[in-house]
């Protein structure tokens, strides 16, 4: 499997240093690191199982945006939007809802719907191969991983496909059994055409080529991308019609107990944009004033210890 890693602040080797840890988790989140770490332990296996035939992409930044897709990977069955996560505790997916479930079996909304969160992504990801003229036969697929032994997760017809930590093995068996689209020599032009995108006048539609006879692909007509001859503009998050709060529209609708039958998808609903304090959210505002208040406390206790010993 080739493996194409963007992940941003980390050095030629792969490294994330102190410095560019503070940055990377007051830009992306108290998660981000150890998110960053799962990745690691589910590409081992990933890589363990697929063949040469798939091509994964680590933590690549839509262009002109500041949304990362944590995993697309890519093979001759399709293309999967993969996030991990490294959650505990007793969870349920049921449709769009990622809830919590208590010692008495009672659930509740968790925090953060990671349902949600995945579903987002993917359908960024879509409007993404929109804009750069990709041509789908099939829908993206949402994935969550999840890589604690300790998450115990109920799933009840869930938007996204959840796997848990001892299933990634089967996960990566079913993409090897998955209905070839296209043949294998595209994957890698289809990878490149996505990390090294083309300026708006340079695009030309790019279709998949037909599989061998005897692997037919799944009716262009459902398909949900239709490549078109027209210019575009580049990627632009405001086109995406949705924000990525947690309180936003419900994620993009995909029913993928039949993920191997293209339908439409509904469009999100539009959301009023919030207003940010230079760009931060108010999550990073309020670590941001933590550290600088941990900081003033530190250099007044240092302070006070060189006055009081004079």
């Amino acid at each position: 499997m080739k493996i194409i890693d963007k992940t941003p602040l980390q050095d030629a080797d792969g490294n994330i240093g102190v410095f560019e840890r503070v940055q990377g988790t007051l830009k992306y989140g108290l998660s981000w690191f150890g998110e960053l770490e799962a990745q690691k332990a589910v590409i081992a296996q990933l890589n363990r199982s697929l063949e040469k035939g798939f091509v994964l992409i680590r933590n690549f930044t839509l262009p002109n945006s500041e949304i990362v897709i944590p995993i697309i990977l890519i093979g001759a069955g399709g293309i999967w939007v993969i996030y991990v996560t490294q959650v505990k505790g007793h969870f349920e997916a049921k449709g769009d809802q990622w809830n919590t479930i208590n010692s008495d079996g009672k659930s509740q909304p968790a925090g953060i719907n990671l349902i949600h969160r995945v579903s987002q992504l993917t359908g960024a990801f879509q409007k993404y191969l929109k804009i750069q003229k990709v041509d789908m036969p099939n829908p993206v697929e949402s994935v969550l991983i999840s890589v604690d032994p300790g998450a115990q997760i109920e799933s009840v017809r869930p938007v996204a496909r959840v796997v848990r930590s001892d299933a990634i093995k089967q996960f990566a068996n079913s993409l090897l059994q998955s209905r070839p689209i296209w043949r294998p020599e595209f994957i890698h032009e289809l990878a490149d055409r996505l990390v090294d995108p083309r300026p708006p006048a340079e695009l030309n539609p790019v279709k998949a080529p037909e599989v061998e006879s005897g692997q037919q692909p799944a009716s262009r007509a459902k398909a949900i991308f239709n490549a078109s001859d027209q210019q575009v503009s580049p990627f632009n998050t405001n086109d995406l019609g949705f924000d990525f709060e947690e309180d936003g529209p419900p994620p993009v609708q995909q029913n993928l107990s039949e993920s191997n039958v293209a339908r439409p998808q509904p469009r999100p609903r539009p959301v009023a944009e919030k207003k940010k304090l230079f760009g931060l959210s108010n999550t990073q505002v309020i670590i941001l004033v933590g550290l600088l208040v941990f900081w003033l406390c530190l250099l007044a206790g240092f302070g006070a210890f060189i006055y009081f010993t004079q």
